[in-house]
């Protein structure tokens, strides 16, 4: 399976009422070898909301 299909499972588990905290997404681009950058990019694209942003990284 491709990261970016990974990623983005990853991401929806992980968003609770369409959101996800900054520390969960950093976590999940680490588990899956991908900057912070594509993961905030895949985020956006599923129109997920990042909340409680702790070091600017999305």
């Amino acid at each position: 399976m491709p990261k970016n299909k990974i990623l983005e499972e990853q991401i929806r588990k992980a968003a609770k009422e369409g959101s996800i905290t900054c520390s969960a997404l950093r976590r999940i681009a680490e588990e899956t070898g991908v900057s912070y950058e594509l993961a905030g990019t895949v985020t956006d694209d599923l129109k997920i909301k990042i909340k409680s942003c702790e070091l600017g990284c999305f």
